[in-house]
């Protein structure tokens, strides 16, 4: 199932922000340009309330975002104290709709999961949201109401994997002292939130903090070794992965080397598990690569044939995008022409290899009683 809303098609972040590309509009239109997506397919989401957003967010800020949207402006005060209407947090028209809209997707989305689906909502996936502030590009924090509409339902069990160049430290701190919820995030080192640096496991969180240049068989090595049998462990009843498209090659901010074979094989094999699932985006500023990317994703989930070669309406649309944070020369020929990216294996580091040797030994210690 594919949720989404027709919210996401109107100008957002204003001028010279990365977000500021075409993406869940893109998406949707690339599908049907192959003919992926039926209205059987797509559900349309609803903007989450007041009183479901203050079960995670104060009160006080959402209605500072609420009074910001209403007036166009941000006093000083309330851009200090939430973070809003910041070159990082921007003011737009529309702001709270699109962020509230963003929730009550991953609201549907666990809905929808437990009724037996498997649900992608490539708008969701704003993992850095705090409670009472904005923070990197996220308003609020729509994964979160995602792990939280599965408690609700008495999950015991539920896992979220955070695929983004990015930690996950807005779910991550959600969660850290809620026992029935365990959350892996696999990101760049030395990369803005600078956090996640290490493993918590005694909180249920655990981080990969990767060398630059990750490539396809080191996060495999990652997989195999530790994402999937922590989950098999953990005999999860309910999982979340964040999938955002800036740990793929081309993407200006993060320096890892991903294709989208590789991130779609390893989401398969994470629906493959069995528990109810939904699939969130994230970050992705290369409009060629997000677009590519999630609806690859979608066709992969929805059992349809990845064409070698893009149709020619797809073609065209593809080499009408723009992007000001990538250079006209460095937009590759293949963004425009093909779905699936080259596979990019190569060597396995010896620092991928220590993160998984140290999480094996947390894991030896905290089945003796030992972390």
């Amino acid at each position: 199932m594919f949720v989404g809303s027709d919210i996401y098609r109107k100008p957002a972040f204003g001028f010279n922000h990365p977000l500021n590309i075409v993406r869940h509009a893109a998406v949707v239109d690339l599908l049907k340009m192959l003919g992926w997506l039926t209205e059987q397919d797509f559900r349309e989401s609803e903007p989450a309330s007041v009183d479901q957003l203050v079960e995670f967010h104060h009160r006080a800020y959402v209605k500072a975002l609420q009074y910001a949207n209403s007036t166009g402006k941000v006093e000083p005060d309330v851009r200090e104290r939430y973070q809003v209407g910041t070159f990082e947090n921007p003011m737009f028209p529309g702001l709270f709709e699109r962020a509230s809209m963003t929730v009550g997707g991953s609201i549907l989305s666990a809905e929808l999961a437990s009724e037996g689906h498997v649900v992608f909502h490539p708008s969701g996936g704003t993992h850095h949201g705090r409670p009472d502030r904005a923070s990197g590009f996220c308003y609020l924090n729509d994964p979160v109401f995602a792990i939280m509409t599965f408690l609700k339902q008495g999950r015991e069990r539920v896992m979220y994997i955070d695929l983004d160049a990015h930690h996950g430290d807005g779910v991550e701190d959600a969660f850290y002292e809620e026992d029935r919820v365990t959350t892996v995030s696999i990101h760049e080192e030395k990369r803005w939130p600078f956090s996640g640096t290490h493993s918590h496991p005694d909180a249920g969180a655990f981080n990969f903090c990767v060398p630059r240049a990750l490539n396809d068989s080191e996060l495999d090595y990652i997989v195999q070794n530790a994402v999937l049998p922590l989950a098999e462990t953990t005999e999860v009843d309910a999982l979340v992965v964040c999938c955002g498209a800036d740990c793929l090659d081309g993407d200006p901010l993060s320096n890892m080397r991903l294709s989208n074979v590789a991130l779609w094989d390893t989401v398969m094999q994470l629906i493959e598990l069995g528990p109810p699932i939904i699939i969130l985006g994230g970050g992705g500023y290369n409009p060629w690569t997000v677009t590519r990317y999630w609806a690859g994703m979608w066709g992969r989930i929805s059992g349809h044939q990845l064409p070698e070669i893009l149709p020619d309406a797809a073609v065209e649309f593809m080499r009408r995008m723009e992007c000001d944070l990538i250079d006209e020369e460095d937009v590759c020929e293949s963004w425009h022409t093909t779905m699936a990216d080259s596979p990019y294996p190569g060597a396995v580091r010896d620092e991928i290899k220590s993160l998984v040797a140290e999480f094996d030994a947390q894991m030896q210690r905290t089945r003796h009683g030992m972390a």
